[in-house]
Order: C-alpha cells, then structure tokens, then sequence
C-alpha cells in the first residue's frame, strides 16, 4: 500500500481506511452458512500482508481450508492491566448482483459512499482497525495497555469456524484480556435536542447483545397419496405449529441498557417515556428504531421451509428454520414455551445456541470510548443500547472477556443506516469511515 508523501498520522491512516475497506469488499468472502462459500482465506492473506508490511508478526489459523483467521499482539506501556481485544470478522453475508443497483463486490464510490457487500457489515471496522494498527506500528508508540487485534472468520454463520475455534484451540492469544470491542455500535443518530432548540447527535454504544437460538423444527406424520384424505398430515402439523409460535404475544422486557438508552433520549428530547408513549419515541430513533424494537422482547421468526418431492405425494416429514433471539436472562424460558407450543408432532432441533450478553454501561473502557468520541464531536451525547442481533463477543465472552460495539461513525441524518447490515445497496459514507478511524486511533492512544 502506498499513500502520498504529503499524508502522515491521522491523515494518513483515514485515507488507508477508505482504501483497505474497498479492498476489502473486493474479495468475495459470502458465507452461505454451510460450508459452499469461498471462504476468508484470501481476506486473510490480505491483512496478513498489510500488518506484515509495517513490522508486525500476525498468527494464521485455519478452522477449515479456507476458513482463516488473523490474530496480532501489540504491546502496552503496562502489560499487567487487563488487555483489550479490538475485533472484527472477515466474512460477509451473500448478496444477488440482479438486486442491487452497483456490483456488490466493486466497492464503487459514488455520492460520497463506499457501495458494496460489508460496507456496513463490517469491512469498514476491519479497515479502521487495520488503518489504525498500521499507524500504530509505524509511530513506534505503545497504547497503555497490551492489545490483541483479531478478524475473526464466519461470524455471519454464529462464529464456530471463526471467533469459536480461535477462542478454543489458541486461548492464549488473549491471555490477560479482559475487555473486547467489536462491531454495531458507535453510531450516531439525531435527535431534536429540547436545550438547544435544534438537532444533537447521539452515539449508541452497544452494551448489551440478545442471544442467539436457531432452531429446527420437524414435523412427522404419515406418508399417503395426495387423493386420499390424511388426518396425520406432517405439512398441516408443521403449520399449525408455525401459526401457533407466530401469534405468541411475547412479553415486553427493559432490560438495563434499554431503559438507559431511553432515559437518555427523554432527557435529550425532553419528552418523558412510558409503555405508553413508547411508540413517539421510537419514532424519535429514526433507522435505529429497529435495532432497538428488537431488544423490547423476545423474538421468534421463521426463515425457511422446507417439504415433499412431488404434487401428488404426501410427506411423512416437513421441516422449517426458526430463528430466536432472547434477553439476557430469558434462554431457558423461551426454549421451554418454543418446545411448548410446536406440540406433541413436531420435534425442536437445536442446530445454534449462544448467550445473551449485558456489560457495564460505565468504567474505564466506557469513559475511554466516550472521550473518543467526543473529542472529534464535542457537543454529542453518547448512550448505551442491546444489539437485537449476535456478535464474536459472544465467544470471547467463554474467556472472562466483556464485550462492547464500537465501530464509531458520524452518519448523516437522512441514511437508513440500520437497513444496510444484510441489505441491498450496503454503503457506509467515507466521511464516517475517516471520522471512525480518528476516534479508534484517540481509544487506543488513552484506553
């Protein structure tokens, strides 16, 4: 990588961002979830090269071929504090070129963007991480603390090839870590600010992560021609299943972190909150409003079906995915009500299951990320938020790790910035890739 003579520090390191992350979404690393993909190798190889570049001595592993993984150690002025993990993954969900208005995988920018499949989800952070590193290493500065930088592989597929298998098979790459901060977290949304008048920003710091449950469900019945009436009819006892899973009214939870994301906004807009107001001020949330209506109750949402072979054949099986998603604390609960309601016909199959996740939404990380963030936009506020989805931190977690989502990004108000992660057209703005590469290089200067 060449950069021009003129750019040195930050400069530098935000330019190599927007690079590194076209780059990045250059190379196809879909991961279809059963093992079909191209795999993160080549992703890999590519960080390896751009952190070997500027000294460093990065490990390799692989889960399976193909499935790499890429972990660095840089030294801290006081290795016997706890160690912070700066984390990432490789590998992208797939996308349809037919959809989509650009070549998912061009990386094209245009309209100020950087358009492409892990724009948002999250060759951006990978790119900022390895944009800040690099600046690290050349400065010859040590942070105060020991890091680990870690880009994990499949992650989109609940990290058993990535993030799991690191944590498994090479523990000590984070022995002494106590901390970690990863993706869906840091950005901004703006709200009408009641002291001033006009709009604030707010920055949503990611505390807290649903759990993750993907279940399988399997009806039986009995096999028999489609003339000839069938009461045990393994397609009617799936949907009756389905139809009953559907219409459970889950109960509506405040979890800490949500209570104090919206504490934060009545303060910031001046409108108190209550179960029954709610919906003024979701709408207050623009884009982000889904993340955060997924974090309001537990969730169950069928995804794929699958039955038969011929029009005029009844099947003695019918199957169908479901995805779950639970609050911390609610695991146990929601798999014995899932279990309740498919009935006594259909089977639930676990095929993933990982935990919910809650962090302290104050201490020195915290004030550390805050400072960051502020010192390149002074007037902003920052809250804690649950992430409705799963992230890595879920396996570093196995290790004592407390896991945040910080990947800072100044966005503009009109972006639904929320619809990019798994959509169509995904871009991120390169003004926010810069503005997050200069608030990573502030944390890791004070973390």
């Amino acid at each position: 990588m060449t950069t021009t003579p003129e750019m040195t520090g930050s400069s530098r390191a935000e330019e190599e961002a927007v690079q590194i992350c076209r780059e990045l979404i250059r190379i196809d690393t879909s991961n279809y979830g059963d093992g079909s993909g191209p795999g993160e190798r080549a992703a890999a190889e590519y960080v390896m090269g751009l952190l070997q570049e500027v000294g460093l001595e990065p490990q390799l592993t692989e889960s399976d071929p193909g499935r790499a993984s890429v972990v660095v150690r840089t030294e801290g002025r006081d290795s016997s504090r706890g160690g912070l993990v700066l984390h990432g993954h490789l590998d992208v969900v797939p996308a349809e070129a037919k959809d989509w208005s650009v070549d998912p995988f061009a990386a094209e920018e245009k309209d100020g963007m950087i358009w492409g499949r892990g724009a948002v989800d999250m060759k951006d952070m990978d790119a900022m991480l390895i944009a800040t590193l690099r600046e690290l290493a050349r400065s010859g500065q040590k942070p105060p603390r020991d890091i680990v930088w870690a880009f994990f592989a499949d992650e989109e597929a609940g990290g058993v090839k990535g993030a799991g298998h690191v944590v498994a098979e090479h523990p000590e790459w984070f022995q002494g870590c106590t901390e970690a901060i990863s993706e869906v977290g840091g950005f901004s949304i703006t709200l009408p600010d009641h002291a001033t008048g006009g709009p604030s920003r707010a920055y949503l710091l990611q505390t807290a992560e649903k759990g993750i449950a993907w279940l399988r469900l399997h009806a039986h019945g009995r096999a028999g021609h489609g003339s000839v009436p069938n009461e045990e009819n393994a397609i009617v006892r799936l949907a009756e299943a389905i139809a009953r899973i559907d219409a459970h009214p889950w109960p509506r939870t405040y979890i800490a972190s949500v209570r104090e994301l919206f504490d934060g906004v009545a303060g910031i807009t001046g409108e108190p909150w209550s179960d029954e107001n709610l919906e003024e001020l979701l709408q207050r949330l623009g884009g982000a409003r889904r993340f955060v209506e997924g974090t309001l109750r537990d969730t169950s949402n069928f995804s794929m079906l699958d039955s038969g072979y011929k029009h005029n054949v009844i099947p003695q099986s019918a199957s169908a995915s479901l995805d779950c998603r639970f609050l911390p604390g609610h695991e146990d609960e929601l798999l014995r009500i899932i279990d309740e309601l498919a009935g006594e016909h259909v089977e639930v199959e676990i095929l993933h299951k990982d935990v919910a996740l809650e962090a302290p939404s104050s201490g020195e990380l915290v004030d550390s990320m805050k400072r960051a963030l502020l010192k390149e936009d002074p007037g902003a506020h920052v809250l804690p938020y649950c992430l409705s989805g799963g992230t890595d931190n879920k396996h570093l977690s196995r290790l004592g790790i407390t896991g945040y989502g910080f990947a800072p990004l100044r966005l503009p108000d009109d972006l639904d910035f929320v619809g990019m992660f798994h959509g169509i057209d995904e871009r991120v703005p390169t003004d926010a890739l810069r503005f997050g590469t200069r608030v990573l290089g502030q944390l890791v200067a004070d973390c």
